[in-house]
Parts: structure tokens; sequence; C-alpha cells
């Protein structure tokens, strides 16, 4: 089990994550919520990545406030600063995960995909990603100027992050010069979370799975 911490941005600033370690030297790994913040789910991510032998941090994008309501956890997403979230946030949270850990990926669910992807574009650091079902507006980030290894995870009948939004992604990650890995499942958005009705314990045991063999060749 984890515990909440205090870690620094880098405009000097503090931000509060829920942090999961495997012991020093480990590998690390930021987990990026879902629209739902920061709640005991995604803590558990961070927990079974520890398991696994990784120093995980997941940080508190919302600032404490988790919802288990879909009008709240769109209006909580969409009042969030993505920018700050990336490049402040994310970025704390990489620099303090390569202080006990060396190499940093990042990976993330739904908001925390596309955030996954955000911060593989804007972020220094970062080793790798792993995006979930998420792949944010093209004015927050160009996937063509990600230049890291990439893995994403992607639902046939998703209609947030459509088929169409991860062919487009793909196709302008590979125009930069890029070669992602990208997995689609015959599941829906949320799969890979145990809490959902949309969970797809196949497609969530495979996804995992793949995401493991990247992370160890990777980090």
């Amino acid at each position: 089990m984890g515990s909440m911490i205090d870690f620094k941005r880098p405009d000097g600033s503090s931000c509060k994550g829920y942090v999961a370690e495997a012991g020093k030297g480990k590998p690390g790994i930021v987990v990026i919520q879902e629209w739902w913040g920061l709640n005991d789910q995604i803590k558990g991510v961070a927990d079974r990545f520890a398991a696994a032998g990784y120093n995980a941090l997941a940080p508190d994008l919302y600032k404490g406030r988790v919802t288990q309501k879909p009008d709240e956890a769109n209006h909580m997403m969409s009042g969030l600063d993505f920018v700050g979230a990336s490049d402040q946030d994310i970025a704390g949270a990489v620099k303090h995960l390569a202080a006990m850990s060396g190499k940093v990926g990042v990976m993330g669910f739904c908001l925390g995909g596309a955030l996954t992807i955000a911060a593989c574009a804007r972020v220094s650091g970062i080793v790798c990603g792993v995006p979930f079902y998420g792949v944010p507006p093209g004015q927050l980030a160009d996937p063509a100027k990600i230049k890291i290894p990439m893995q994403g995870h992607f639902a046939n009948t998703d209609d947030w992050c459509t088929p169409q939004v991860v062919n487009d992604f793909e196709k302008a990650m590979t125009s930069g010069g890029n070669k992602p890995e990208v997995f689609r499942y015959d599941a829906a958005h949320a799969f890979a979370n145990e809490k959902s009705p949309a969970y797809d314990a196949a497609a969530a045991k495979q996804a995992w799975e793949r995401m493991m063999v990247f992370l160890k060749k990777h980090l």
C-alpha cells in the first residue's frame, strides 16, 4: 500500500500525489487519473505497479476532488488547466520519481491517456508513454513531435476517443518518424477499469501484459 505525499512542481509550488514504492533504483512510472479524480481505483493501479517492481506516483490533478457522477467528472475535466497538469503536475511527478528511480515512464487512462500523450510531447525526462483510450487535442500536443517509444491501448466501440481519433493519432506519430505500438480492442471505453460497467477482463489482462513487456524493454 502506498501513501499521499507532496512533491515539487517546476514552478516551485507543490502538488499532492499517491506514491507506491518498489524500492530505490527501481524504474518509475507516473500514473495519470481518469476524469473521476485520484480515486481508490487509480491508487490500486499504482499499488499494482509497485508489486510488479515499479515506483509509481499518481499526481492529484483535481486537488482532492473525486466524483462518481459523469456530469461532475465532465465539469471537472473541462475546467482542468491541461497545460498546467502536463507541464507542472506531471513534470514534477517525473522529476520526483527520477530522483529515486532513474528511468521514468508515464501512463494513464481516459483523461490520463490524453495527458500521457501531451506530457510525452511537452515534458522532458520521460523515457516512454502508454496511453489508454485518450488522445489530446492538437493544440495541446502534436503527436508528430513525440520522439520516445509509445504503446497505446484503445477501444473499438469508444464514442469519446473514437477509432478515427486513434487512426489520426497513429498517422501523426508515424509522419513524425516515430512508429508507435497501437493496440485496438473489441471493447468499450474504460475497458481496463475493473470498477467500470465497461470492464472487459480479457482485454484488460491482454493490455496489462503487453504494457509490462513494453515497460520492461524501455525502463
